[in-house]
């Protein structure tokens, strides 16, 4: 987005990337469909970025998700709102969107340079690169780092850059998982029967957040839509104490009464498992996740009552051990604090260099706000270089 401003300005621009060839991260972005934003209301939007939204907000008001929507559609791309409220291509894919924009910066006359890997600065200020025949030092009227988190190392995002930068004098927060599951210490028999089933339609609660959406149960612990949304404060407790409880709520729309209830009738021949799936409409997922509970107090599950049933139902404790490491997290937090940047998104204490993207001290859930905010900023950023170049 920096370049395509760039030289919709005017400016001779080459963007220099690490990888043998482009957008390579933008295309594991795609592997869901690509979501490229969301059409909740701005303002709703605009919270989601939480203490980052005020840096945020002029951007993302300055490029909205209607705005990229309209840039999609004039490569040739037009999307749709799914049930979710999210934002796809009509194809689905990243691919197709990432060839029309490449053939779109070639016209412009935006050069590639691949497999040049950034390392810093040399002595005179000359950006210097990595590369297979050796180090190679570019000099620029101005640049824009663009350098992603510290996730999906394998697609060029290894954070490597924070040392770098740090080394200015620039304060950087620490790359933290964002968008990550976590870590559980399961029974091996609830590990080895329910790894890898979804739990849908429940609720999360962690202190006064709670969310709705799915779960999935991994061999390690936990993961899921509804775990990405909390994944901020789920990350913040762990870290800060070492473990947090997270509650459960497996039929959020049924109140304890009326659970109680549908609990209160006879079992009569059939299993208490099956009692529990017919009485309840409760998944075998959800009722090992009732057993796992209660093994930790000894106290068998068939013992409960039909009121301390529904207490539970509604109110299981998981205790998080852990945060997944950062390279299997979707994105990161940490990164260039915002107090570092001018308003048009240069360095202060490094004139006619920018920054944009995941590379800030920002994050995100899940549902196209990754995306917007990177595009948004990746703009901002082209903007200011070319306000630098032409003052």
């Amino acid at each position: 987005m920096a370049a395509e401003t760039l030289a919709a300005g005017g400016a001779q621009v080459t963007v220099y990337d690490a990888m043998p060839s482009a957008g390579r991260k933008f295309l594991m972005a795609g592997r869901g469909g690509l979501n490229l934003t969301h059409s909740e209301p701005l303002p709703d939007f605009l919270a989601r970025y939480r203490e980052a939204m005020q840096h945020l907000k002029p951007v993302v008001e300055a490029f909205p998700p209607d705005a990229l929507r309209a840039w999609s559609a004039a490569l040739g791309q037009p999307t749709f709102i799914g049930t979710s409220g999210r934002v796809f291509p009509k194809v689905f894919k990243a691919s197709p969107l990432l060839r029309a924009w490449l053939r779109r910066l070639d016209a412009a006359g935006v050069a590639f340079a691949f497999r040049h890997r950034w390392i810093g600065w040399d002595d005179s200020g000359g950006l210097l690169f990595a590369t297979p025949d050796g180090p190679r030092v570019v000099n620029a009227d101005a640049s824009v780092l663009a350098l992603g988190g510290a996730s999906w190392p394998r697609l060029g995002s290894d954070g490597t850059w924070t040392v770098t930068v740090a080394a200015k004098g620039i304060a950087v927060a620490p790359m933290r998982p964002a968008n990550s599951g976590f870590t559980v210490a399961w029974s091996d028999v609830f590990r080895d029967r329910f790894e890898g089933q979804p739990l849908k339609g429940i609720a999360l609660t962690i202190g006064p957040h709670t969310v709705r959406g799915e779960a999935v149960v991994t061999r390690a612990g936990i993961e899921g839509g509804a775990i990405y949304a909390l994944s901020a404060e789920l990350r913040e407790a762990v870290l800060g104490i070492g473990q947090a409880t997270l509650t459960i709520a497996l039929r959020p729309d049924l109140d304890a009464a009326a659970l109680t209830t549908r609990l209160s009738g006879t079992r009569g021949k059939q299993s208490f498992a099956n009692f529990l799936r017919k009485a309840a409409q409760l998944s075998p997922v959800g009722i090992g996740l009732m057993q796992e509970t209660t093994i930790a107090s000894g106290r068998p599950l068939a013992s409960f009552s039909p009121a301390e049933l529904a207490q539970l139902i509604n109110a299981i404790p998981v205790q998080l051990t852990g945060v997944a490491p950062i390279d299997r997290a979707i994105s990161t937090a940490g990164g260039i604090a915002f107090s570092e940047l001018d308003a048009y998104f240069m360095l202060r204490k490094l004139p006619g260099v920018f920054a944009a993207g995941e590379m800030l001290d920002w994050e995100a859930p899940t549902g196209g706000y990754l995306l917007q905010a990177s595009f948004a900023t990746g703009l901002a950023a082209g903007k200011g270089a070319l306000r630098w170049l032409n003052p």
